[in-house]
């Protein structure tokens, strides 16, 4: 049960003149494409940088459906064949969870940049990306592990059915262009991103494949690689608002500009593009200085670029339609014709209800049902009045004494005192860490934020493949707890939450420190009630399981076995 972000599918796509689906379908049946991909202009179209000299022709590796790779990694479909490198989907049948993998020969001239790159991209570890899992040389081969995931749809395949919504195109730019401004940050660039590289979860949320890894795999390089995936972006855009490539030639299934034209907005090309839209399109892809005077200053970078789309005014989703209910229409049996078929053409009368009771044996069961009620009501007053009466007598006989011990033994619960959380850090005992920087979340007062984990692919116990997961929270003096309340942001089956008194921030095992209290709950709340009253300054919280909960899209997560918690409260 290894711990998983969340990620689309990355395949090597080479000329982008049809989907990813379209490229599975011509695979044979033991999963080795008959025709090899050949590449295309679509790299030159889309200025993203020239092709490293691949030197020597390298033969592929021979690979089959059902060969495995590390005693793990099953092959199942070859999806493409190119240039000495394969990419395949894969079973990977420890964690059994299906994968993406790249397959090159160990002295192909671009394998050692291919594992560079890819250690590079699992290093990032942001979920708006394809995770990469594993990068390794064996027997003489080079395989790249990413993750695969089957919901995801291409932007290829959303433009094949028409250009994107207003609002749809706005998430697009503004998700994609704050990923790779957050990629370049870390000194990563794409240089191959295209349509077949953007996808759209099941969720909404979009995702980026092939991060460094693709480029790699082709032997692409960039002297300036932020204004490449600047323009790369603005390519997208202008896709997305046209259903057409921003360059004389067709590529990724869309048709380019007319010859001799030159680039012109979206908004000259089809009628109704959002004005602001095709603007920041222009502004990314004319990123040299050559800008339409009507346009403002261009965005050379992703940074820019996410500073631009935040002045523009927010696009709101469109309203959901709703239609109109059909009219009531009576049935044939409301009509009285039940059991007998209408006649054609005759329209059947409606028959009035039945009149009330009116007969002499009517009127005799009203007046008995009115005498019942009448003689229920006088007896059960009168039973109310003895009662009271007979609570009046006893209370004249008894007198009320009071002695100095009275307020003792009557004495309520104790008061209960709020514990501030002075400071807190993230417990690691196996594994990496969940997510530390987002610790001071959880006692911010703020519901709306939290520290989360991980997602899990089995649960909702987390051992044996991890301990646990937790917090080490500072008191700022020794102090006895009687209460803790965790709010949680998952409810399920199930999450377990116990205390445990520690010695300082960064506490040795579990086993060594002393438990106060524990409980199970299936809610989103968890109160801890101490049993064990010790004075400590430091507190553990410490998770052993956590539910199954859907996707998240505010925390890019995917549906799978998880735990937030947004606010920890101690009482004394």
């Amino acid at each position: 049960m290894a711990e998983r972000s969340t990620a689309a599918v990355d395949v090597a796509d080479n000329s982008g003149d049809k989907p990813l689906t379209a490229k599975a379908d011509q695979s044979t049946a033991d999963g080795v494409a008959q025709n090899p991909e050949q590449d295309t202009d679509s790299d030159r179209a889309q200025g993203s940088g020239t092709a490293a000299d691949p030197g020597k022709k390298t033969s592929p590796p021979e690979l089959h459906s059902g060969h495995k790779l590390a005693r793990r990694y099953r092959l199942e479909e070859c999806v493409t064949r190119l240039d000495g490198f394969s990419s395949w989907r894969a079973v990977d049948e420890k964690l059994r969870r299906a994968v993406g993998v790249h397959v090159l020969p160990a002295d192909h001239a671009r394998s050692r940049a291919v594992l560079a790159a890819a250690r590079s991209a699992a290093l990032l570890g942001d979920p708006r990306f394809v995770q990469v899992l594993d990068a390794v040389e064996e027997n003489d081969l080079v395989y790249v592990v990413h993750e695969w995931l089957p919901d995801a749809t291409e932007l290829t395949a959303l433009l094949a059915a028409g250009p994107l919504e207003p609002h749809d195109a706005y998430q697009m730019v503004s998700q994609i262009a704050s990923a790779m401004a957050a990629a370049h940050r870390e000194g990563l660039a794409h240089l191959r991103l295209n349509p077949n590289a953007v996808l759209r979860t099941s969720t909404g949320q979009w995702r980026i494949r092939g991060l460094a890894v693709n480029a790699a795999l082709r032997g692409i390089s960039s002297d300036t690689p932020q204004r490449t995936d600047t323009k790369a972006i603005g390519a997208l855009l202008y896709a997305a608002l046209t259903q057409r490539w921003p360059y004389e030639s067709d590529a990724y299934g869309l048709a380019g500009l007319p010859k001799d034209v030159g680039l012109i907005a979206p908004d000259q090309v089809r009628a109704g593009v959002h004005r602001g839209l095709s603007e920041l399109a222009m502004r990314a892809l004319v990123n040299d200085g050559a800008t339409a005077s009507r346009h403002e200053s261009a965005c050379t970078t992703p940074e820019e670029l996410v500073k631009a789309i935040g002045e523009m005014p927010r696009i709101r989703p469109p309203e959901p339609a709703f239609t109109a209910p059909p009219e009531y229409q009576r049935t044939t049996y409301q009509q009285g014709t039940y059991g007998r078929p209408a006649s054609p053409g005759v329209t059947q009368p409606i028959q009035p209800p039945p009149p009330p009771l009116q007969s002499r044996t009517g009127k005799a069961l009203k007046w008995t049902v009115s005498a019942l009620l009448i003689a229920a009501l006088g007896l059960g007053s009168w039973q109310l009045a003895e009662a009271l009466m007979n609570q009046g007598d006893k209370s004249d006989g008894t007198t009320t004494q009071t002695t100095d011990g009275g307020d003792k033994n009557n004495a309520g619960p104790a008061p209960v005192t709020p514990i501030k959380i002075q400071d807190a850090q993230e417990y690691i005992v196996d594994g990496g860490a969940q997510h530390p920087a987002d610790v001071k979340l959880t006692y911010d007062g703020n519901t709306s934020t939290f520290w989360r984990t991980k997602t899990f692919n089995e649960g909702p116990e987390l051992a044996p493949y991890k301990a646990g997961v937790g917090i080490v929270y500072d008191l700022g003096s020794a102090k006895e707890l009687t209460t803790g309340t965790i709010s949680l942001r998952y409810a399920g089956d199930h999450t377990t939450v116990a205390l445990y008194a520690a010695d300082s921030l960064t506490p040795g095992p579990v086993s060594s420190l002393t438990k106060i209290g524990s409980i199970t709950t299936t809610g989103s709340t968890a109160t801890v009630k101490v049993s064990k009253k010790v004075k400590s300054q430091y507190v553990l919280l410490w998770m052993t399981a956590v539910p199954k909960s859907g996707a998240d899209p505010a925390t890019y997560s995917d549906a799978g076995y998880k735990q937030a918690i947004t606010e920890v409260k101690f009482t004394g």
